[in-house]
């Protein structure tokens, strides 16, 4: 069975480095709040191009500590509004819904399957104070003419980066394009803990000091409590974990793109619709290969039979879950036709050559 993501292979790559920091860590008395940490988030910002990291506990606190600082620093208000793509993982918009704000739901581009921005400003009115992007599989969504209705408008550029990190637009990586971006570090990411983890990045001192301080209790300083605020943090064994995989994220990444590649150019099913290939390939980090097709559950069946497993990213889309209701009557076609036909290809940095052929010899079989 070729699966569709071998962690326990990606992560044996770099098992003498990771087993010698987790020893490390064990040893040295010191959990939360230490050397590591505080050395991941120096990485991460040198890395990314920020000033600040703030390591969290995971990617969906990272969105909802970054709108809850907003809230606390009076940028926005319980009610206000904030546009999010229609289709994506619903972390991105129970981040806002979490924090009292209303998620406005904005339809995809069928191409790449991002927000489309075309769309934005006839969905601006008087309540809207910030707009979420998400770099959906892996690819980069961002344009000067967004940058500019943010500037028309004072909107906060949030970027959900869970899936995107390494990728690049106009040589300026994801996590550095809006005014804040939220990281998963969840094991399956393209840069993977071995648990929960996630981070913040900003350029903006205030907000990475509220954000910081939301994070630890609410706290500035021990025992003295300047918000209502929350415990999420990086704890230092996922950390140490992170600083090791961080040094071979490009390399992992750039083998990612190998595969994607040998995927577009060699699938040729009629039955099958593939990603594009960017023009300016940093654009894409190929978190997830997402072919579509109309037959899902034939194919994805008939590559199970072949022993290759895939997995569908997403389902069911967010308007649709019963966890928003109020929203399952609303029509959003091309989210629910993306929902409907998607599947996901392996692809990861320790994949063989007999492997993708294989794949993609199974497929054109169909």
């Amino acid at each position: 069975m070729i699966k569709f993501l071998d962690l326990q292979q990606i992560n044996l790559q770099h098992h003498t480095e990771i087993e010698a920091k987790l020893l490390q860590v064990f040893q040295s008395g010191w959990y939360l709040m230490g050397q590591e940490l505080a050395s991941f988030e120096a990485n991460l910002s040198h890395y990314i191009g920020v000033k600040h990291t703030i390591g969290v506990a995971n990617g969906l606190d990272a969105l909802r500590l970054i709108l809850r600082a907003y809230i606390e620093l009076g940028v926005m208000n319980p009610g206000d509004e904030i546009l999010v793509p229609s289709n994506t993982y619903i972390a991105s918009i129970l981040a806002i819904s979490d924090n009292g704000l209303i998620p406005v739901l904005i339809e995809p581009d069928i191409d790449t399957y991002n927000i489309n921005l075309t769309h934005i400003e006839e969905k601006i009115s008087a309540k809207t104070k910030g707009i979420l992007i998400v770099h959906l599989y892996g690819r980069v969504i961002f344009s000067q003419k967004l940058k500019d209705l943010s500037e028309k408008y004072n909107l906060k550029i949030i970027e959900d980066n869970a899936q995107a990190i390494g990728a690049e637009w106009n040589g300026i990586k994801t996590g550095n394009l809006g005014h804040a971006a939220g990281f998963s570090f969840y094991p399956g990411k393209n840069l993977g803990a071995i648990g929960d983890a996630g981070a913040v990045t900003t350029n903006d001192d205030t907000l990475a000091a509220t954000i910081r301080a939301l994070a630890n209790y609410g706290s500035n300083q021990k025992y003295l409590n300047i918000y209502k605020g929350l415990n999420s943090r990086l704890d230092e064994m996922q950390a140490a974990v992170l600083n090791v995989k961080l040094k071979y994220l490009d390399h992992e990444n750039t083998l990612r793109r190998k595969i994607a590649k040998r995927y577009i150019s060699e699938i040729k099913s009629p039955e099958i619709v593939v990603p594009e290939y960017p023009e300016h390939e940093k654009e894409h980090v190929w978190h997830l290969f997402v072919i579509r097709t109309s037959d899902r559950n034939a194919l994805q069946s008939y590559l199970t039979d072949n022993k290759i497993q895939t997995l569908i990213h997403y389902p069911v889309a967010p308007h649709k879950q019963q966890a928003y209701k109020e929203w399952n009557e609303l029509s959003y076609p091309l989210s629910e036709k993306i929902h409907a036909e998607v599947l996901s290809l392996p692809i990861s940095p320790v994949m063989d050559d007999e492997q993708i052929n294989m794949i993609i010899r199974t497929i054109n079989t169909f």
